[in-house]
C-alpha cells in the first residue's frame, strides 16, 4: 500500500517550469543554453525562448579572458544567469558569473536574512548573507543579555537569522542585529532601568556643589551652615540635579511596574 502511495506522489510532483518566452525571464534566473555563435566581444546563446542571448567576454568568468574561444565553442551547453532583459527591444544579457544573492539595491532597513557566521572578533561577528560584503553584528546586538565575548553566543559556521539595522553602499558597510529578532525578556527591561538609575546617581554625586574656601569662611563667621551667594554656575548645576531626580523617579517607577508585572 505504501509503495502505491509513494508512486502516486512521485507522479503528481510537478516538473520544473522552464521559461517559454523572453517575457518569462527575470534577473538572476539560472538557465542552461547552447552556444550558437562566437564573436570577438562575446557569444550568442540559445536559451530556448525564441530570442538569443548575448554573453559579453567580461562575463565568461572571474578571471580575465583574452579570447572567447579560450572558454567557449559552438555547440557547448553552458549554465548562465540572466543579467538584464528588455522584452520590448528583444535583448537578453547573460553571465557565467553567479550573481550575488543580495544586491545593494535589495538591502532595506528591517530586512531579515539567514546567514552564516564567517568570523569572530572581540567587538562582534561577521555574517555572510550573500551580499558583496559581509555584515557586522556588533557584540551589543548579539543578545539582550550581557555578552563578554561573541564566542559565548555563536561559533564560526553557525547559521543565524539577522535583521538589517543600517547599510552604506559608499562605505561598503552592512550593520546587522540578532537581538532585534529575539523576544526581549522582562529581566532585560529591569536591568536596563537599574543601570540607568545607577548612572544618574553617579552623575549627581560627581556634579554636586562644592563650597569654595571663601564660602566656608563666611558660613563660619555667620554661624550658619547655609550656603552664601550661589553663583550662576551653581544654580545651573542645581537645576540639572533636579531634572535628573525627576528622571530617576520616573525610571524607578518603570522598574517597579516591570517587577510587579
Amino acid at each position: 500500500m505504501s509503495e502505491v502511495i509513494e508512486e502516486t506522489l512521485v507522479e503528481s510532483t510537478p516538473e520544473e517550469i522552464k521559461p517559454q518566452s523572453i517575457n518569462d525571464l527575470k534577473p538572476k534566473m539560472k538557465l542552461t543554453g547552447t552556444v550558437i555563435r562566437l564573436e570577438l566581444y562575446g557569444a550568442f546563446i540559445d536559451l530556448g525562448v525564441g530570442t538569443n542571448a548575448l554573453i559579453h567576454i567580461s562575463q565568461l568568468g572571474q578571471e580575465h579572458v583574452n579570447r572567447v574561444s579560450d572558454v567557449l565553442n559552438v555547440g557547448d551547453e553552458i549554465t548562465v544567469w540572466i543579467d538584464k532583459v528588455d522584452p520590448e527591444r528583444k535583448q537578453i544579457m547573460v553571465t557565467m558569473i553567479e550573481p550575488l544573492a543580495v544586491d545593494w539595491s535589495d538591502l532595506k532597513r528591517g530586512n531579515v536574512y539567514t546567514g552564516t557566521i564567517s568570523r569572530l572578533e572581540s567587538y562582534g561577528v561577521f555574517v555572510n548573507i550573500g551580499a558583496e560584503r559581509e555584515g557586522l553584528v556588533h557584540i551589543s546586538e548579539l543578545s539582550h543579555d550581557y555578552v563578554k565575548h561573541p564566542s559565548e553566543v555563536v561559533s564560526v559556521g553557525d547559521e543565524v537569522e539577522v535583521q538589517v539595522l543600517n547599510f552604506s553602499k559608499r562605505k561598503r558597510r552592512i550593520d546587522l542585529s540578532m537581538k532585534a529578532l529575539m523576544e526581549k525578556p522582562e529581566s532585560a527591561n529591569s536591568y536596563a532601568s537599574s543601570k540607568e538609575v545607577y548612572e544618574f546617581i553617579e552623575e549627581e554625586e560627581d556634579e554636586g556643589d562644592v563650597p569654595t574656601a571663601m564660602e566656608l569662611a563666611l558660613r563660619q563667621a555667620l554661624g550658619s551652615d547655609m550656603p552664601v551667594g550661589r553663583s550662576k554656575k551653581s544654580n545651573k548645576k542645581r537645576r540639572r540635579r533636579e531634572k535628573r531626580r525627576a528622571q530617576q523617579e520616573e525610571i524607578l517607577n518603570r522598574t517597579l511596574q516591570v517587577q510587579q508585572n
